[in-house]
């Protein structure tokens, strides 16, 4: 267990730093460099634009690589979305701005966002899966946070990254090629997560499966569907507070309070670097407590904390925002811990890893891709502290609560085979 979980930790780490490091470049500099007609308003909100591609792929992604996850095994999944999504990461550090080519250098941004999006909607689902269904009942939950501590890791190579350039390089040198550097370094990293995953093993569920799905997807949408819109809308409010926390914050911060990058790079990564810390210690709860009562408190503790959050960001002191970040993303942990083992959990195993990977990458959609676009446009009226984006956000927490009350409790209990009957 301990090698497949680290196997599984890294790869994810890889992709989800792919992830991450578009977020922060769209933040700071591909407004400028890929939009400079736009206002600097209109061109954060362009690259926020490119950013939500990736989530509207990532659904994509998990109907794709799910079918074969599901047909083939989990373990191919793995390898193959993982060189999807570096190629097309390296590839973005390669486009040149819009000043040499013009409309086709956002146009070429575009699709390999969305090839991006197509390869990590495929990741979570097999990388789950591999330690969910190789661990034992009453550590499930345990195992399958390794995963979960993927997206922290990432992002803090992905800003760490960006903040060594920005700490050595000029803003001039920073915008003209430094921000091309920790796009480049993908290809690296990716070769580390193909060579840590090449002795993975398969999934023994999946070994054990007699009668494969002949279309899972098609399954999934006859049998399933009020699971997935459940958990989509449930989980929308954890992808909605991280991608606040780490991604429109820093162009908030920096833009409209004047906050330098690096101070705002290190609050953001020193909130992130003790999210990932306490997911496992959380998981364990669920374990002890069940998957759907850490979901609900949670989303509590989102709706509770959203304001308070938006005030504390509007000060521009570096240990209050932090405070007020730290805040939003335990109660994001709480929820997002037992995640990994909550969906697959739900759904039986001939098309657990399309339902579980559409869920899950459908509340990115809902979440994720909007926030920042949404955020920036509300911040961008009204007082000086975005209470709009707090309102916004605790709004998404009461939707998401609703649909975790919906939804029945899993553990701790062995695997269910079939979806649990509604009500």
């Amino acid at each position: 267990m301990p090698r497949l979980a680290a196997a599984a930790l890294a790869g994810t780490a890889v992709e989800f730093y792919d992830f991450f490091v578009y977020g922060t470049a769209a933040a700071l500099v591909l407004g400028p460099l890929f939009f400079p007609t736009f206002s600097p308003m209109a061109g954060t909100l362009a690259a926020f634009g490119t950013f939500a591609v990736g989530f509207l792929a990532r659904p994509l992604g998990s109907v794709l690589f799910g079918h074969f996850g599901d047909r083939r095994g989990r373990r191919p999944v793995l390898i193959a979305s993982l060189l999807l999504t570096g190629a097309s990461t390296v590839a973005v550090g390669c486009v040149p701005a819009y000043g040499s080519i013009g409309t086709a250098a956002p146009v070429l941004l575009l699709v390999l966002r969305f090839l991006q999006g197509l390869g990590l909607g495929g990741e979570w689902g097999g990388a789950v899966l591999l330690t969910m269904e190789h661990a034992p009942p009453d550590r499930r939950a345990l195992w399958a946070s390794f995963p979960q501590m993927g997206p922290a890791l990432g992002f803090v190579l992905a800003n760490g990254t960006v903040l060594g350039l920005s700490a050595t390089l000029s803003d001039a040198q920073f915008a003209a090629w430094g921000w091309r550097i920790p796009f480049w370094a993908a290809g690296l990293l990716a070769a580390v997560g193909l060579w840590l995953r090449g002795s993975v093993a398969e999934s023994p569920h999946f070994l054990e499966i007699d009668d494969h799905a002949r279309l899972p997807v098609a399954e999934v949408v006859r049998v399933h569907w009020r699971l997935v819109l459940l958990t989509a809308g449930g989980l929308a409010v954890g992808y909605a507070v991280f991608y606040a926390v780490t991604t429109w914050s820093l162009a908030y911060a920096t833009e409209r309070l004047g906050v330098s990058r690096p101070v705002m790079l290190t609050c953001v990564m020193a909130t992130v670097l003790v999210q990932g810390a306490l997911t496992p210690l959380a998981a364990l709860l669920g374990d002890r407590c069940g998957r759907r009562a850490l979901c609900l408190t949670g989303c509590t503790a989102v709706a509770l904390w959203m304001f308070p959050m938006v005030a504390l960001l509007a000060t521009g002191k570096p240990l209050l925002m932090f405070l007020g970040f730290l805040g939003a993303m335990l109660a994001f942990l709480t929820m997002f811990s037992v995640t990994a083992v909550y969906l697959p959990e739900l759904y039986e195993p001939r098309v657990r890893c399309t339902g579980a990977a559409v869920g899950y990458n459908l509340g990115g959609v809902l979440g994720g891709a909007l926030t920042p676009i949404a955020a920036t446009t509300l911040a961008g009226h009204g007082s000086r502290i975005p209470w709009g984006v707090g309102a916004y956000l605790t709004a998404l927490a009461l939707l998401s609560l609703g649909c975790f009350a919906l939804l029945p409790e899993t553990g701790p209990a062995p695997v269910r085979n079939t979806e649990p009957a509604p009500g």
